[in-house]
């Protein structure tokens, strides 16, 4: 699924250090080990590393576009010709940018997310049931669940890695989850998930 990058940027607020919105962008990501030729490649810090240590990697790799939050101009490789795009918080541009790459699919769901302390899981696990139930009774086709244990899509079912899964991940779910023909998710939101937004 490739985008132009100006589309992927919308509804953000940045500045255009260098290169230009005009180009097609074939993937997004914020994982180093997964930059392909013609990549968006978001420098997120916190965590175990800060991405912006990987930009001469990705660049090597073939990322077209970096969006950074601080001056990244001596890791660039002198040839580079690479578009960067500077934002006040890169994983707060992750969740726009996502967004956009999935074709908003948010909008196309109605998404109930179960937060607090103790009973997430079970929570969800009897409310996406309850709705997968009633859903197919009335000729739909289910409901999405993303919880601590699975990810379950329409498309995939696979075991969590997070209880609330990074805002790239997430957008693909939904994304499943719309082509598949759902309309509901439920899902579990860590309280972490609402501190990074």
């Amino acid at each position: 699924m490739d985008m132009v990058l100006a589309a992927l940027l919308e509804k953000l607020e940045y500045e255009l250090v260098s290169g230009s919105e005009d180009m097609q962008i074939e993937n997004v990501v914020y994982d180093s080990r997964k930059v392909t030729e013609g990549s968006l490649f978001i420098c997120i810090e916190g965590g175990t590393a800060d991405g912006h240590t990987f930009i001469p990697d990705v660049v090597k790799k073939g990322a077209k576009a970096l969006i950074v939050t601080k001056d990244v101009s001596g890791l660039l490789p002198a040839d580079a010709d690479v578009t960067v795009i500077r934002v006040k918080d890169s994983r707060y541009a992750l969740a726009f940018v996502s967004a956009a790459y999935f074709g908003h699919p948010a909008e196309k769901l109605k998404v109930i997310g179960i937060t607090g302390t103790k009973g997430k899981t079970t929570t969800a696990y009897y409310l996406q049931s309850m709705l997968d139930a009633c859903l197919k009774k009335q000729g739909g086709n289910g409901c999405a669940l993303l919880s601590s244990i699975e990810y379950y899509d329409g498309k995939t079912r696979e075991a969590s890695t997070l209880t609330t899964p990074e805002s790239l991940e997430l957008c693909r779910h939904m994304r499943n989850a719309v082509d598949a023909g759902l309309s509901h998710m439920v899902m579990e939101v860590s309280s972490q998930a609402l501190k990074y937004e």
